[in-house]
């Protein structure tokens, strides 16, 4: 069990319509059972072309992928990727390179602590900067479902039933937190349904903590 904050935050950027894309999907179960990971599957897009649109799929989430992809300086954004604490990018369908990062990113130092607590649908948040850099953080509320089974009939995924775990049903910034202080804020959640509280660099850099609220 990984310190309240510390969990190292997944992002899967996958396509219902991607042929390569189920075996990185399969993966994220296994992630998701996981506590020291938070797993989050970010539909795509830009496969609804070719046959099957994905009832999941957001602009604003190829969006988030092409930005990562901007802050990196990579020419190209894919299916099925991964972004590891808002920085490492690997292809979803390796496992080892996956928990490679994973593991690396286990063993860097706390930037920032963060404590989530909720009752109902109310959510306090309280967070530390101990990076003593004075950074501007990003707190983001990002919702999910755990479980979204789908049947797919046409495509390249035609004639196959999926489960998709955790599927991310909105993202929403809801401060900018100058760390040279504590930051303590009340916010809502949008359903009754599990978030994540994510503390991010300003511009989609590192993540330096998160946390689940069910």
């Amino acid at each position: 069990m990984q310190a309240q904050g510390r969990a190292v935050v997944v992002e899967l950027f996958t396509s219902q319509g991607c042929s390569s894309c189920p075996p990185a999907d399969e993966y994220l179960h296994e992630l998701a059972k996981r506590d020291d990971v938070i797993a989050l599957a970010l539909h795509v897009d830009y496969w609804d072309y070719i046959g099957w649109k994905d009832i999941f799929a957001d602009p604003a989430y190829t969006a988030r992928q092409r930005k990562y992809a901007k802050v990196a300086g990579r020419r190209m954004v894919y299916t099925p990727q991964m972004i590891i604490n808002g920085q490492e990018d690997v292809v979803g369908n390796r496992p080892q390179d996956v928990q490679a990062l994973i593991a690396a990113h286990q063993a860097k130092p706390a930037q920032v602590r963060l404590h989530v607590t909720r009752a109902g649908r109310a959510l306090q948040i309280n967070a530390r900067d101990v990076s003593g850099a004075g950074q501007s953080w990003d707190v983001q509320l990002v919702s999910y479902r755990p479980e979204s089974p789908v049947k797919i009939t046409r495509g390249e995924n035609a004639g196959h039933d999926f489960t998709y775990a955790n599927v991310v049903t909105g993202i929403t910034r809801i401060a900018q937190w100058q760390g040279n202080t504590p930051l303590s804020l009340n916010a809502k959640a949008p359903g009754d349904g599990p978030v994540v509280v994510v503390v991010q660099r300003a511009g989609l850099g590192r993540i330096a903590a998160a946390q689940i609220a069910k």
